[in-house]
Parts: structure tokens; C-alpha cells; sequence
């Protein structure tokens, strides 16, 4: 046989192999495989995400992007906040909170720390924060094109008073929100300082957001808890835990499901961040009425018919009258 035909002989057999056996080398053109795909549940296809980063989020239920937003956009965020505790400004809508505890402000002489600023989607200043390309490019990762900026909020952990009131129980936060899919809802979260354990930053239980929405409501501390920080009944203590040590404008994006909270301030300053939920324009609202989310809906009814005079709204209500486009079409929240 000449040479020729041994080489055509070689040829054939490969062509004759079973398909599985064929695997495509990677090339500067599109890779081809023959191998079952990842299936990807809490991420959407896009250039964005490294597979590293994707998978980490799927089976985490979190990822950290560092250094994403700037020091000069962190710094109007916080000139802002200050503008607001002195009551410079007057937000529609604005819900500040105050520590419990913490008799002393950062700002304002003989008033309670502020320790929170809850709905600043009226604030033009705060709410630019909410539609950064930069973090809407991650965001997309999760919703998809269209997408809704649904929760606000400007935290400002103060220094502990020594009751623990500067904690926040463990929680999951789509126990605050009457709209489905919970995989299509995604928090981004910004430290605006360096946040690391003493000053109290998030600790999250990875992978708890496979699981289902439990059952929350006050825990039982004997120094007091901040209103509407409820806290998961049942979770177990035992669950490896990570703590999310941040620098100035390090962000992390978090499914609603997963389990976190944060500790004490042990420290003389106060700890600073800004966050936005964020949920596809194609999600729904749900009755939450007969399931664990009653109280809180049962509350927020309270806290709405007191500021607005108004006993009609309903919980689903508040979340419509918050949500603001902030990229793509309102197709139905």
C-alpha cells in the first residue's frame, strides 16, 4: 500500500469515530463543543461575567467587583447625606431612620444618629448612584435590558452604644418584597469607606439562596432592634459564613434569597454604604397574604397610613409608587 493511501486510511478512521469523541480546540474563531452545557439559573448570557465569576454567583449567590465606583461619585453621595441629617434639603417621600440607642449625631447637635436613609429615589444627587453605567452593566447580568430601581437605601452604621443595636439580624431580603422571581432581583451594595469587622461589614451564608424564603420577625435582643429589622427564625448557626471586607467603592451583587446580615460598630466613627435592589421590569406582584411575609406587610400598611393618611394603599402599592426605570422598558413593575 503506498504511502498515500496509508495517509487517506488515517484520515478515514478519525472521520468514522463515534461523535462524542469529537472535541473542537479553541481558536481565535468561535469555539465548538460537543459537551452538555452549564446550566445557568441566576445569571443571563453576556460578555460581562467571566464563566469564574458566573459560576461563583450561582453557587455562592454573591460576587464582589472592586474599585467600581468612583471616589468622587462616593464623595457627593456622602456631602448628600450630610446635606440631609442637617435638614438642608427636604426629599419627597424620604424615609430617615435613627438608632434606637445612639443618642448622638454626626451632624447635628442634640439629635439621634441618623442610621439610615430609606426611598431617595426623589433625591437627584442619591439616585445617580442607582443608574451608574457601571453598575447597570453588572446589574443586566441578573434582570436582563429592562430594569427597575425598586429599594434605596444610604446606611450609616453608627458607632455601638453597647446594647448591640448597630447589629442587623440575619435576613433575606426578598422577605421585604411582594414581587416574583426572586432570581430575577438582585442587590448592589457600594461601601463608601473601608468597611472590614470592627466597623461591622456584611457577613453572608453562601449558597443560602438556593433555598426558600423563611419564615422572619423581631429577634429577641435584650439591648432592642431598629424598626423593621426583622431577622430569620431558623437558620443555623453552623452554616460557613463569609465576611465581606470592602474598600471605598467596592461593590457586591447578592441574589434577594441569600442569608446576611452585619455586626456590631466597635469603632468611634461611623460606616458608611449605599445600595439599590433592583428587579426586572418583568416581574409581578404577588399576595402575600396567609405567608410569612404578612407582618411586614402588615407593618409597612402602618408606617404608610401614618406618614400619607391614606388607609386604601396596599403593600404592593408602596413598591409601585417607588419603583423607578432606570433602564429599558416598564413592561409590568
Amino acid at each position: 500500500m503506498s504511502r498515500a493511501a496509508d495517509r487517506l486510511k488515517v484520515v478515514l478512521s478519525h472521520l468514522d469515530r463515534p461523535r462524542a469523541h469529537v472535541v473542537a480546540c479553541s481558536t481565535s474563531a468561535q469555539s465548538v463543543s460537543y459537551h452538555q452545557p452549564h446550566t445557568f439559573r441566576y445569571t443571563l448570557d453576556n460578555d460581562v461575567l467571566s464563566p469564574e465569576q458566573r459560576l461563583s454567583y450561582e453557587e455562592n449567590g454573591f460576587i464582589l467587583i472592586k474599585n467600581l465606583v468612583s471616589e468622587e461619585d462616593i464623595d457627593k453621595f456622602r456631602a448628600e447625606f450630610e446635606r440631609i441629617c442637617r435638614r438642608e434639603v427636604q426629599i419627597p417621600g424620604l424615609l430617615v431612620m435613627r438608632d434606637i440607642a445612639i443618642a448622638k449625631s454626626e451632624f447635628v447637635q442634640d439629635e439621634k444618629a441618623v442610621s439610615k436613609l430609606q426611598d431617595f429615589q426623589e433625591d437627584p444627587e442619591l439616585f445617580h448612584y442607582c443608574s451608574l453605567p457601571q453598575i447597570l452593566k453588572y446589574v443586566e447580568c441578573f434582570t436582563g435590558p429592562n430594569i427597575m430601581a425598586m429599594h434605596t437605601m444610604l446606611i450609616n452604621k453608627p458607632p455601638d452604644a453597647g446594647k448591640k443595636t448597630s447589629r442587623h439580624p440575619m435576613h433575606q431580603d426578598l422577605h421585604y418584597f411582594p414581587f416574583r422571581p426572586a432570581d430575577r432581583i438582585v442587590c448592589a451594595w457600594t461601601a463608601m469607606e473601608l468597611v472590614d469587622r470592627r466597623n461591622g461589614c456584611l457577613v453572608v451564608l453562601p449558597g443560602t439562596h438556593h433555598g426558600t424564603l423563611k419564615e422572619h420577625d423581631y429577634p429577641e435582643w435584650e439591648g432592642g432592634v431598629n424598626k423593621m429589622y426583622h431577622g430569620v427564625r431558623d437558620y443555623s448557626p453552623d452554616h460557613p459564613r463569609v465576611h465581606l471586607e470592602m474598600e471605598k467603592g467596592d461593590t457586591v451583587f447578592f441574589h434577594p434569597l441569600l442569608i446576611h446580615g452585619s455586626g456590631m460598630n466597635q469603632t468611634q466613627g461611623f460606616r458608611k454604604a449605599i445600595s439599590c435592589h433592583y428587579a426586572s421590569a418583568e416581574c409581578y406582584y404577588i399576595d402575600v397574604n396567609g405567608t410569612t411575609q404578612e407582618n411586614i406587610a402588615k407593618e409597612v400598611k402602618e408606617i404608610t397610613t401614618r406618614k400619607y393618611a391614606m388607609d386604601t394603599i396596599t403593600f404592593q402599592d408602596t413598591w409601585a409608587l417607588r419603583g423607578r426605570l432606570v433602564q429599558g422598558e416598564r413592561t409590568s413593575l
